[in-house]
Protein backbone atom coordinates (compact mmCIF):
# COMPACT_ATOMS: atom_id res chain seq x y z
CA UNK A 1 0.00 0.00 0.00
CA UNK A 2 0.96 3.22 -0.08
CA UNK A 3 2.71 5.10 2.54
CA UNK A 4 1.12 8.27 4.65
CA UNK A 5 4.47 10.20 3.55
CA UNK A 6 4.01 9.10 -0.20
CA UNK A 7 2.77 12.11 -2.51
CA UNK A 8 -0.95 13.04 -1.48
CA UNK A 9 -3.54 12.49 -4.21
CA UNK A 10 -6.95 12.21 -2.47
CA UNK A 11 -10.38 12.16 -3.87
CA UNK A 12 -14.09 12.75 -2.94
CA UNK A 13 -16.33 10.08 -5.28
CA UNK A 14 -20.00 10.63 -4.31
CA UNK A 15 -22.82 9.45 -5.99
CA UNK A 16 -25.15 11.70 -7.84
CA UNK A 17 -28.54 10.37 -6.26
CA UNK A 18 -29.32 13.60 -3.76
CA UNK A 19 -28.07 16.45 -2.63
CA UNK A 20 -24.71 16.80 -0.20
CA UNK A 21 -25.47 15.79 3.36
CA UNK A 22 -23.19 16.17 6.39
CA UNK A 23 -21.81 12.59 6.38
CA UNK A 24 -20.58 13.19 2.93
CA UNK A 25 -19.50 16.64 3.52
CA UNK A 26 -17.44 15.26 6.45
CA UNK A 27 -15.53 12.83 4.33
CA UNK A 28 -14.94 15.79 1.79
CA UNK A 29 -13.59 18.15 4.29
CA UNK A 30 -11.36 14.65 6.10
CA UNK A 31 -9.97 14.42 2.36
CA UNK A 32 -9.52 17.83 2.11
CA UNK A 33 -7.86 18.80 5.06
CA UNK A 34 -5.22 15.73 4.37
CA UNK A 35 -4.41 16.88 1.30
CA UNK A 36 -4.14 20.50 1.84
CA UNK A 37 -2.02 19.80 4.67
CA UNK A 38 0.56 17.16 3.10
CA UNK A 39 0.77 19.52 0.18
CA UNK A 40 -1.08 16.99 -2.09
CA UNK A 41 -4.21 16.83 -4.37
CA UNK A 42 -7.92 16.78 -3.59
CA UNK A 43 -9.82 15.53 -6.59
CA UNK A 44 -13.52 15.11 -7.10
CA UNK A 45 -15.17 12.01 -9.37
CA UNK A 46 -18.42 11.25 -9.68
CA UNK A 47 -19.25 8.10 -9.57
CA UNK A 48 -22.71 7.83 -11.86
CA UNK A 49 -22.54 4.03 -13.26
CA UNK A 50 -25.74 3.19 -11.37
CA UNK A 51 -28.05 5.06 -13.94
CA UNK A 52 -31.38 3.51 -12.03
CA UNK A 53 -30.34 5.52 -9.15
CA UNK A 54 -28.97 8.83 -11.29
CA UNK A 55 -31.02 12.35 -10.19
CA UNK A 56 -30.70 14.99 -12.78
CA UNK A 57 -28.99 18.40 -11.35
CA UNK A 58 -27.64 16.29 -8.22
CA UNK A 59 -24.18 16.30 -9.66
CA UNK A 60 -24.46 20.88 -9.48
CA UNK A 61 -25.77 20.68 -6.51
CA UNK A 62 -22.81 18.16 -4.94
CA UNK A 63 -20.54 20.87 -6.04
CA UNK A 64 -22.24 23.83 -5.32
CA UNK A 65 -22.16 22.36 -1.97
CA UNK A 66 -18.46 22.02 -1.61
CA UNK A 67 -17.55 25.35 -3.41
CA UNK A 68 -19.99 26.77 -0.28
CA UNK A 69 -18.24 25.08 2.30
CA UNK A 70 -14.78 26.59 0.70
CA UNK A 71 -13.61 22.74 -0.50
CA UNK A 72 -11.88 23.55 -3.89
CA UNK A 73 -11.04 20.27 -6.40
CA UNK A 74 -7.62 20.52 -8.08
CA UNK A 75 -8.25 19.20 -11.46
CA UNK A 76 -11.02 18.54 -13.27
CA UNK A 77 -13.79 16.43 -11.99
CA UNK A 78 -13.68 12.89 -13.54
CA UNK A 79 -17.27 11.41 -14.42
CA UNK A 80 -17.29 7.33 -14.36
CA UNK A 81 -20.32 7.36 -17.11
CA UNK A 82 -18.09 8.89 -19.41
CA UNK A 83 -14.86 6.43 -19.21
CA UNK A 84 -17.44 3.76 -20.43
CA UNK A 85 -15.00 2.16 -22.70
CA UNK A 86 -11.72 2.52 -20.11
CA UNK A 87 -13.66 0.33 -18.01
CA UNK A 88 -14.60 -2.72 -20.97
CA UNK A 89 -11.08 -2.65 -21.69
CA UNK A 90 -9.59 -3.43 -17.50
CA UNK A 91 -12.77 -6.16 -17.70
CA UNK A 92 -11.21 -7.51 -20.70
CA UNK A 93 -7.54 -7.74 -19.55
CA UNK A 94 -9.20 -9.31 -16.51
CA UNK A 95 -10.81 -12.20 -18.51
CA UNK A 96 -7.78 -12.97 -20.43
CA UNK A 97 -5.47 -13.35 -17.25
CA UNK A 98 -8.39 -15.49 -15.44
CA UNK A 99 -8.93 -13.03 -12.43
CA UNK A 100 -12.49 -12.82 -13.79
CA UNK A 101 -14.96 -14.85 -15.74
CA UNK A 102 -18.12 -14.30 -17.22
CA UNK A 103 -21.38 -15.09 -15.95
CA UNK A 104 -24.16 -16.00 -18.15
CA UNK A 105 -27.08 -16.93 -15.13
CA UNK A 106 -29.90 -15.23 -15.85
CA UNK A 107 -32.06 -13.49 -13.56
CA UNK A 108 -34.69 -15.59 -12.61
CA UNK A 109 -31.86 -18.16 -12.23
CA UNK A 110 -30.07 -15.97 -9.19
CA UNK A 111 -33.44 -15.29 -7.85
CA UNK A 112 -34.02 -18.88 -7.32
CA UNK A 113 -30.68 -19.91 -6.02
CA UNK A 114 -30.92 -16.71 -3.24
CA UNK A 115 -34.48 -18.43 -2.55
CA UNK A 116 -33.04 -21.70 -1.80
CA UNK A 117 -30.58 -20.08 0.21
CA UNK A 118 -32.54 -18.23 2.60
CA UNK A 119 -34.36 -21.30 3.00
CA UNK A 120 -31.14 -22.92 4.28
CA UNK A 121 -30.00 -20.18 6.61
CA UNK A 122 -27.20 -19.38 4.10
CA UNK A 123 -25.44 -16.39 3.30
CA UNK A 124 -26.41 -14.52 0.15
CA UNK A 125 -23.89 -15.18 -2.78
CA UNK A 126 -22.81 -16.46 -6.04
CA UNK A 127 -22.60 -20.29 -6.43
CA UNK A 128 -20.04 -20.06 -8.68
CA UNK A 129 -21.37 -22.01 -11.55
CA UNK A 130 -20.39 -20.00 -14.21
CA UNK A 131 -16.80 -20.11 -13.13
CA UNK A 132 -15.86 -23.63 -14.08
CA UNK A 133 -17.18 -22.54 -17.69
CA UNK A 134 -13.91 -23.53 -20.28
CA UNK A 135 -12.49 -20.15 -21.71
CA UNK A 136 -13.51 -20.93 -25.27
CA UNK A 137 -17.24 -21.61 -24.56
CA UNK A 138 -17.43 -18.43 -22.39
CA UNK A 139 -15.71 -16.52 -25.27
CA UNK A 140 -18.09 -18.54 -28.56
CA UNK A 141 -21.42 -17.80 -26.14
CA UNK A 142 -20.59 -14.18 -25.83
CA UNK A 143 -19.97 -13.92 -29.23
CA UNK A 144 -23.05 -15.40 -29.61
CA UNK A 145 -24.51 -12.32 -28.73
CA UNK A 146 -25.64 -14.54 -25.30
CA UNK A 147 -25.89 -11.72 -22.01
CA UNK A 148 -23.07 -11.85 -19.32
CA UNK A 149 -21.97 -10.03 -16.50
CA UNK A 150 -18.19 -10.12 -15.46
CA UNK A 151 -17.65 -11.45 -11.91
CA UNK A 152 -14.15 -11.13 -10.26
CA UNK A 153 -12.68 -14.64 -9.50
CA UNK A 154 -12.20 -14.57 -5.77
CA UNK A 155 -9.63 -16.87 -3.90
CA UNK A 156 -11.51 -19.32 -2.12
CA UNK A 157 -8.54 -20.27 0.68
CA UNK A 158 -6.72 -18.53 2.91
CA UNK A 159 -7.31 -14.66 4.12
CA UNK A 160 -7.01 -11.04 3.23
CA UNK A 161 -5.55 -8.81 5.79
CA UNK A 162 -4.43 -5.10 5.68
CA UNK A 163 -4.03 -2.25 8.18
CA UNK A 164 -6.31 0.41 7.87
CA UNK A 165 -5.06 3.79 9.46
CA UNK A 166 -8.08 4.07 11.28
CA UNK A 167 -9.50 0.69 12.54
CA UNK A 168 -5.95 -0.99 12.67
CA UNK A 169 -5.49 -4.23 10.95
CA UNK A 170 -8.36 -5.87 9.36
CA UNK A 171 -8.36 -9.05 8.40
CA UNK A 172 -11.35 -11.32 6.20
CA UNK A 173 -11.51 -15.02 5.31
CA UNK A 174 -11.29 -15.28 2.17
CA UNK A 175 -14.12 -17.82 1.56
CA UNK A 176 -16.77 -15.47 3.11
CA UNK A 177 -16.51 -13.04 -0.05
CA UNK A 178 -18.20 -13.06 -3.20
CA UNK A 179 -17.81 -13.49 -6.58
CA UNK A 180 -19.00 -9.98 -7.46
CA UNK A 181 -19.69 -8.59 -10.68
CA UNK A 182 -17.45 -6.60 -12.42
CA UNK A 183 -18.97 -5.49 -15.94
CA UNK A 184 -22.86 -5.71 -15.42
CA UNK A 185 -24.69 -7.02 -19.08
CA UNK A 186 -25.09 -3.02 -20.01
CA UNK A 187 -21.12 -2.92 -20.46
CA UNK A 188 -21.53 -0.49 -17.14
CA UNK A 189 -19.23 -0.95 -14.75
CA UNK A 190 -20.09 -1.80 -10.85
CA UNK A 191 -18.55 0.64 -8.18
CA UNK A 192 -15.71 -2.13 -7.06
CA UNK A 193 -14.44 -2.17 -10.67
CA UNK A 194 -14.97 1.75 -11.48
CA UNK A 195 -13.25 2.24 -8.24
CA UNK A 196 -10.15 0.38 -8.76
CA UNK A 197 -9.42 1.49 -12.45
CA UNK A 198 -10.09 5.26 -11.63
CA UNK A 199 -8.12 5.24 -8.47
CA UNK A 200 -5.28 3.52 -10.53
CA UNK A 201 -5.41 6.10 -13.28
CA UNK A 202 -6.16 9.17 -10.75
CA UNK A 203 -2.76 7.95 -9.00
CA UNK A 204 -4.88 7.95 -6.30
CA UNK A 205 -2.83 7.56 -2.58
CA UNK A 206 -5.04 7.00 0.53
CA UNK A 207 -8.99 6.66 0.35
CA UNK A 208 -10.46 7.91 2.90
CA UNK A 209 -14.32 6.72 2.79
CA UNK A 210 -16.53 5.93 5.20
CA UNK A 211 -16.62 2.25 6.94
CA UNK A 212 -20.00 1.06 5.11
CA UNK A 213 -17.17 0.28 2.43
CA UNK A 214 -14.98 -1.17 4.87
CA UNK A 215 -16.30 -5.10 3.81
CA UNK A 216 -15.80 -4.09 -0.10
CA UNK A 217 -12.26 -3.42 1.23
CA UNK A 218 -10.48 -6.86 0.84
CA UNK A 219 -12.28 -7.07 -2.70
CA UNK A 220 -11.17 -3.56 -3.82
CA UNK A 221 -7.26 -5.41 -2.54
CA UNK A 222 -7.38 -8.55 -4.54
CA UNK A 223 -8.75 -6.38 -7.67
CA UNK A 224 -5.62 -4.17 -7.82
CA UNK A 225 -3.71 -7.13 -6.99
CA UNK A 226 -5.23 -9.13 -10.15
CA UNK A 227 -4.54 -6.09 -11.83
CA UNK A 228 -0.78 -6.01 -10.51
CA UNK A 229 -1.28 -2.42 -9.47
CA UNK A 230 -0.13 -0.82 -6.07
CA UNK A 231 -2.79 -0.11 -3.91
CA UNK A 232 -3.64 3.20 -2.55
CA UNK A 233 -4.16 3.33 1.79
CA UNK A 234 -6.77 2.83 3.54
CA UNK A 235 -8.56 5.04 6.14
CA UNK A 236 -12.38 3.90 7.05
CA UNK A 237 -14.49 6.89 8.46
CA UNK A 238 -16.47 5.77 11.56
CA UNK A 239 -20.50 6.65 11.07
CA UNK A 240 -21.98 9.71 12.15
CA UNK A 241 -25.12 9.17 14.08
CA UNK A 242 -27.65 11.15 15.89
CA UNK A 243 -28.79 11.21 19.67
CA UNK A 244 -30.31 8.26 19.59
CA UNK A 245 -27.76 6.08 18.33
CA UNK A 246 -29.44 5.90 14.82
CA UNK A 247 -27.58 7.14 11.26
CA UNK A 248 -28.04 10.77 11.56
CA UNK A 249 -30.79 11.80 9.65
CA UNK A 250 -33.38 14.74 8.77
CA UNK A 251 -35.33 12.77 11.59
CA UNK A 252 -32.45 13.85 13.82
CA UNK A 253 -32.88 17.87 12.59
CA UNK A 254 -29.78 17.48 10.40
CA UNK A 255 -30.36 19.33 6.78
CA UNK A 256 -28.66 19.00 3.61
CA UNK A 257 -25.42 21.13 3.57
CA UNK A 258 -27.46 23.77 1.10
CA UNK A 259 -29.97 24.11 3.44
CA UNK A 260 -27.94 25.15 5.86
CA UNK A 261 -26.85 27.65 3.52
CA UNK A 262 -30.56 28.71 3.58
CA UNK A 263 -30.67 28.81 6.95
CA UNK A 264 -27.98 31.28 7.49
CA UNK A 265 -25.26 28.99 8.50
CA UNK A 266 -21.85 30.07 7.81
CA UNK A 267 -19.84 27.97 6.00
CA UNK A 268 -17.22 28.15 8.45
CA UNK A 269 -19.20 26.89 11.11
CA UNK A 270 -20.08 24.17 9.12
CA UNK A 271 -16.55 23.15 8.57
CA UNK A 272 -15.66 23.48 12.17
CA UNK A 273 -18.85 21.12 13.42
CA UNK A 274 -18.24 18.27 10.71
CA UNK A 275 -14.49 18.41 11.43
CA UNK A 276 -15.55 17.01 14.90
CA UNK A 277 -17.52 14.39 14.34
CA UNK A 278 -15.17 11.64 14.96
CA UNK A 279 -11.95 13.68 14.93
CA UNK A 280 -10.26 15.85 17.92
CA UNK A 281 -6.93 17.72 17.61
CA UNK A 282 -6.41 16.62 21.52
CA UNK A 283 -6.10 20.02 22.68
CA UNK A 284 -9.14 22.41 24.41
CA UNK A 285 -9.79 24.66 21.42
CA UNK A 286 -12.89 24.11 19.41
CA UNK A 287 -13.54 26.73 17.22
CA UNK A 288 -10.80 27.02 14.34
CA UNK A 289 -10.88 28.94 10.78
CA UNK A 290 -10.32 26.32 7.71
CA UNK A 291 -6.85 27.49 7.91
CA UNK A 292 -6.18 26.14 11.57
CA UNK A 293 -8.22 23.31 10.39
CA UNK A 294 -5.86 22.32 8.12
CA UNK A 295 -2.70 22.49 10.13
CA UNK A 296 -3.84 20.84 13.35
CA UNK A 297 -5.30 18.08 11.44
CA UNK A 298 -3.77 14.37 11.78
CA UNK A 299 -5.46 10.73 10.66
CA UNK A 300 -4.36 8.67 13.27
CA UNK A 301 -6.83 11.05 15.97
CA UNK A 302 -9.93 9.92 13.76
CA UNK A 303 -11.85 7.64 16.24
CA UNK A 304 -12.32 4.50 15.26
CA UNK A 305 -15.98 4.12 17.21
CA UNK A 306 -19.03 6.15 15.46
CA UNK A 307 -19.58 10.00 16.19
CA UNK A 308 -22.36 11.23 17.31
CA UNK A 309 -23.72 14.64 16.08
CA UNK A 310 -25.02 17.24 18.75
CA UNK A 311 -27.33 19.89 16.55
CA UNK A 312 -26.75 21.95 19.34
CA UNK A 313 -23.45 22.09 18.94
CA UNK A 314 -23.80 23.69 15.38
CA UNK A 315 -26.14 26.24 16.61
CA UNK A 316 -23.49 28.03 19.01
CA UNK A 317 -20.93 27.65 16.65
CA UNK A 318 -22.44 29.31 14.11
CA UNK A 319 -23.21 32.59 16.69
CA UNK A 320 -20.05 32.64 17.93
CA UNK A 321 -18.69 33.21 14.14
CA UNK A 322 -20.99 35.41 12.95
CA UNK A 323 -19.86 37.33 15.99
CA UNK A 324 -15.91 36.98 15.16
CA UNK A 325 -17.23 38.81 11.67
CA UNK A 326 -16.07 42.44 11.62
CA UNK A 327 -18.97 44.82 11.07
CA UNK A 328 -18.26 44.86 6.63
CA UNK A 329 -18.36 41.52 6.41
CA UNK A 330 -20.94 40.44 8.87
CA UNK A 331 -23.10 43.53 6.62
CA UNK A 332 -22.12 41.83 3.24
CA UNK A 333 -23.00 38.53 3.99
CA UNK A 334 -26.66 39.70 5.92
CA UNK A 335 -27.58 42.19 2.48
CA UNK A 336 -28.76 39.13 0.43
CA UNK A 337 -31.11 38.53 2.65
CA UNK A 338 -32.24 42.10 2.56
CA UNK A 339 -33.11 43.29 -0.52
CA UNK A 340 -34.50 46.00 0.67
CA UNK A 341 -31.20 47.26 2.17
CA UNK A 342 -27.36 47.51 1.04
CA UNK A 343 -24.99 46.34 2.52
CA UNK A 344 -23.21 49.68 3.12
CA UNK A 345 -26.79 50.97 5.46
CA UNK A 346 -26.41 47.86 7.28
CA UNK A 347 -22.91 48.42 8.35
CA UNK A 348 -23.57 51.03 10.87
CA UNK A 349 -26.87 48.55 12.22
CA UNK A 350 -25.40 45.13 12.77
CA UNK A 351 -23.62 46.26 15.77
CA UNK A 352 -26.80 46.27 17.60
CA UNK A 353 -27.91 42.69 17.02
CA UNK A 354 -24.29 40.38 16.30
CA UNK A 355 -24.41 39.53 19.57
CA UNK A 356 -27.82 37.90 19.69
CA UNK A 357 -27.81 36.48 16.33
CA UNK A 358 -27.53 32.60 15.98
CA UNK A 359 -28.13 32.22 12.38
CA UNK A 360 -28.23 34.84 9.76
CA UNK A 361 -32.04 34.18 8.97
CA UNK A 362 -32.59 36.28 12.19
CA UNK A 363 -30.65 39.36 11.28
CA UNK A 364 -33.49 40.32 8.30
CA UNK A 365 -36.51 40.50 11.11
CA UNK A 366 -34.43 42.38 13.67
CA UNK A 367 -32.98 45.35 11.62
CA UNK A 368 -36.00 45.89 8.96
CA UNK A 369 -37.43 48.22 11.21
CA UNK A 370 -35.24 50.38 10.19
CA UNK A 371 -36.13 50.33 6.26
CA UNK A 372 -39.60 49.94 6.58
CA UNK A 373 -42.55 50.82 8.43
CA UNK A 374 -43.86 48.48 11.01
CA UNK A 375 -46.66 46.58 11.15
CA UNK A 376 -48.86 46.41 14.65
CA UNK A 377 -50.94 43.32 13.96
CA UNK A 378 -50.56 42.23 17.37
CA UNK A 379 -51.33 45.63 19.30
CA UNK A 380 -52.38 44.26 22.69
CA UNK A 381 -48.40 44.36 22.69
CA UNK A 382 -48.25 47.49 23.64
CA UNK A 383 -50.07 46.94 26.81
CA UNK A 384 -48.03 46.60 29.87
CA UNK A 385 -49.93 43.61 31.60
CA UNK A 386 -52.17 45.12 34.59
CA UNK A 387 -52.72 48.13 32.69
CA UNK A 388 -55.32 49.12 29.55
CA UNK A 389 -55.07 50.42 26.15
CA UNK A 390 -55.91 54.16 27.45
CA UNK A 391 -52.60 54.10 29.58
CA UNK A 392 -50.56 52.50 27.19
CA UNK A 393 -51.63 55.50 24.42
CA UNK A 394 -50.90 58.20 27.56
CA UNK A 395 -47.82 56.82 28.00
CA UNK A 396 -46.39 56.92 24.61
CA UNK A 397 -47.88 60.50 24.05
CA UNK A 398 -45.95 61.28 27.38
CA UNK A 399 -42.87 59.75 25.90
CA UNK A 400 -43.27 62.07 22.48
CA UNK A 401 -43.49 64.88 24.37
CA UNK A 402 -40.64 64.08 26.53
CA UNK A 403 -38.24 63.03 23.57
CA UNK A 404 -38.94 66.26 21.57
CA UNK A 405 -37.80 68.37 23.95
CA UNK A 406 -34.24 67.06 23.94
CA UNK A 407 -31.47 68.84 22.88
CA UNK A 408 -29.67 66.02 21.58
CA UNK A 409 -30.66 62.70 20.22
CA UNK A 410 -28.08 60.63 21.28
CA UNK A 411 -28.33 57.22 23.72
CA UNK A 412 -26.52 59.45 26.55
CA UNK A 413 -29.92 62.23 26.31
CA UNK A 414 -32.64 59.54 25.50
CA UNK A 415 -31.83 56.94 28.47
CA UNK A 416 -32.41 58.97 30.63
CA UNK A 417 -35.20 61.01 29.93
CA UNK A 418 -37.33 57.79 29.43
CA UNK A 419 -36.40 56.07 33.09
CA UNK A 420 -37.31 59.69 33.93
CA UNK A 421 -40.83 59.33 32.23
CA UNK A 422 -41.19 55.69 33.66
CA UNK A 423 -40.66 57.05 37.40
CA UNK A 424 -43.13 60.05 36.75
CA UNK A 425 -45.70 57.45 35.43
CA UNK A 426 -45.19 54.82 38.21
CA UNK A 427 -44.51 52.33 35.79
CA UNK A 428 -41.59 49.80 36.07
CA UNK A 429 -38.73 50.87 32.74
CA UNK A 430 -39.03 47.67 31.66
CA UNK A 431 -42.98 48.12 30.78
CA UNK A 432 -42.52 51.38 29.36
CA UNK A 433 -39.64 50.01 27.34
CA UNK A 434 -41.59 46.95 26.24
CA UNK A 435 -44.26 49.64 25.07
CA UNK A 436 -41.99 51.65 23.24
CA UNK A 437 -40.10 48.34 21.76
CA UNK A 438 -43.29 47.31 19.83
CA UNK A 439 -44.18 51.04 18.65
CA UNK A 440 -40.39 51.72 17.26
CA UNK A 441 -39.97 47.86 15.68
CA UNK A 442 -43.49 46.70 15.70
CA UNK A 443 -41.60 43.37 17.65
CA UNK A 444 -40.93 42.08 20.91
CA UNK A 445 -37.49 41.16 20.41
CA UNK A 446 -35.15 43.64 18.58
CA UNK A 447 -31.19 45.29 19.25
CA UNK A 448 -31.23 47.36 22.16
CA UNK A 449 -34.21 50.07 22.13
CA UNK A 450 -32.03 52.89 22.95
CA UNK A 451 -29.14 52.88 20.62
CA UNK A 452 -32.01 51.61 18.05
CA UNK A 453 -34.05 54.95 18.41
CA UNK A 454 -30.80 57.10 18.43
CA UNK A 455 -29.74 55.19 14.96
CA UNK A 456 -33.57 55.47 13.44
CA UNK A 457 -33.23 59.25 13.95
CA UNK A 458 -35.84 61.52 15.97
CA UNK A 459 -38.65 62.33 13.17
CA UNK A 460 -38.94 58.70 12.36
CA UNK A 461 -38.57 57.60 16.01
CA UNK A 462 -41.84 59.85 17.05
CA UNK A 463 -44.11 59.43 14.23
CA UNK A 464 -43.96 55.98 15.26
CA UNK A 465 -44.96 56.33 18.70
CA UNK A 466 -47.51 59.12 17.69
CA UNK A 467 -49.25 55.98 15.12
CA UNK A 468 -49.00 53.70 17.74
CA UNK A 469 -51.05 55.44 20.83
CA UNK A 470 -53.75 56.46 17.53
CA UNK A 471 -53.90 52.52 17.15
CA UNK A 472 -54.49 52.51 20.84
CA UNK A 473 -56.90 55.20 20.61
CA UNK A 474 -58.75 53.37 18.33
CA UNK A 475 -58.95 50.13 19.96
CA UNK A 476 -60.20 52.12 23.62
CA UNK A 477 -63.18 53.90 21.76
Amino acid sequence: MAEIDASVRVRYAPSPTGALHLGGARTALFNYLFARQKGGRFLLRIEDTDRSRFKPGSQASIEEGLQWLRMTWDEQPVVQSERKETYQQAAAVLLESGAAYRCFCTPARLEQMRAEQRARHEPERYDRRCRSIPKHESEARAAAGERFVVRQAMPIEGTTTFHDLVMGTVTFRNDTLDDHVLLKSDGFPTYHLAFAVDDHDMRISHVIRGDGWLPSAPKHLLLFQAFNWLPPAFAHLPLVLGPDKKPLAKRHGAKDVLEYREAGYLPEAVDNFIAFLGWSPGTEQDIFTLDELIKAFDLSKIQASPAIANLERLDWLNGQFIRRLNPEELASRLAPRMPEAAAEALKPLVPLVQERLRTLNEGPDMLRFFFEEPVLSKPEQLIPKGRDAAAASSALRMAVSTLSALPDWTPEAIDPALRGLAEKLGWPSRDLFMTLRVAITGRTVTPPLIESMSRLEKERSLTRLESAASILDSKAA
